[in-house]
């Protein structure tokens, strides 16, 4: 068995990452592993974007539907369940191919998890009964680059932020040793458009998505209880908003475009500083021309080494 590079796709929302990576993918012989932390979650296909069944049977897809989201699903079990994926992928001769805009997801899988002090039950359950915003603004003060990094919203990582703090008195930044030496031998590119043509497009997918049953996914999940992590998703907790009578529908879409929006802008803030990614600017250069860029760069990877 051989050791093929994993090819990581990766990017800010809405830039086509899922197109090009099924192209990719027929023309090279891979197998996509979604790096998208949201897309793990069953049942949340129009809000995640996840490409269909039958596309899913032409193409083996890995980390799609994994839990209900009702469960939990944390990035250590991502990397466990990617590594098995990609050596799965390397038995059958096929190329890796990781597609996702979720950050510290590629980058757990390429350098390994970094050491934090392990969960406290207790401070969890009380951190989980703050607010979003007081969250904020107490990791703003403990930690204010990576709370400005993760954002007003992603609920999630704050609580963890707070948490780390509170327990060890240092902030979760100062914890953050990641190696530098890859797991993996990887190609690497970031795939971006020019700003006007991003937001164009994302705008574009936030009225798709309502149409084709965004919000009939969000009151599905809201069903399940108001505390789901999927429920803190782009999209479902902005529909939810509408649904509880928070926002008017109109409202509820603008709210989802300019979070939406944010959300692009801490992708490339995030990636600006890792290490092997070319930028590739698809507002100027074309999916074929790429696809022969990454053939030619696979022809000069050494593949020789043995798994």
């Amino acid at each position: 068995m051989k050791k093929k590079p994993l090819i990581v796709i990766t990017g800010p929302t809405a830039t086509g990452k899922t197109d090009f990576s099924l192209k990719l993918a027929r023309e090279v012989g891979g197998e996509v592993i979604s790096a998208d932390s949201m897309q793990v979650y069953k049942g949340l296909d129009v809000g995640t974007d996840k490409v269909s069944k039958a596309v899913r049977e032409e193409i083996p897809h890995h980390l799609i539907d994994v839990v209900e989201p009702t469960e939990k699903f944390s990035v250590a079990d991502f990397v466990r369940e990617a590594d098995r994926a990609v050596e799965e992928i390397w038995k059958r001769g096929k190329y890796p191919i990781v597609v996702g805009g979720t950050g510290l997801y590629i980058k757990a899988l390429l350098y390994g998890l970094p050491q934090t002090p392990p969960s406290d039950p207790a401070l969890r359950e009380e951190l989980k009964r703050v607010p979003t915003e007081e969250l904020f603004k107490e990791a703003l003060k403990v930690c204010p680059e990576y709370a400005e990094k993760v954002g007003p919203n992603d609920r999630k990582r704050l609580i963890r932020a707070v948490e780390v703090f509170r327990l060890t008195g240092k902030p979760i930044t100062a914890f953050k040793q990641w190696s530098d030496t890859p797991r993996y031998p990887f190609l690497g590119y970031f795939l971006f458009r020019n700003r006007d043509e991003l937001y164009k497009r994302i705008e574009n997918r936030v009225e798709d998505q309502v149409r084709r049953g965004l919000l009939e996914e969000a009151k599905w999940l809201l069903s399940l209880g108001e505390d789901l992590t999927a429920l803190q998703a782009l999209g479902y907790k902005e529909m939810a908003g509408f649904l509880q009578g928070k926002a008017s529908l109109e409202e509820a879409k603008r709210l989802l475009k300019r979070r939406t929006k944010e959300f692009a802008k801490r992708q490339f803030t995030w990636f600006r500083k890792e290490k092997g990614f070319k930028w590739v600017n698809l507002s100027e250069i074309s999916e074929e021309e790429l696809l022969e860029i990454i053939k030619r760069e696979l022809k000069k990877v050494d593949t020789n080494s043995e798994v």
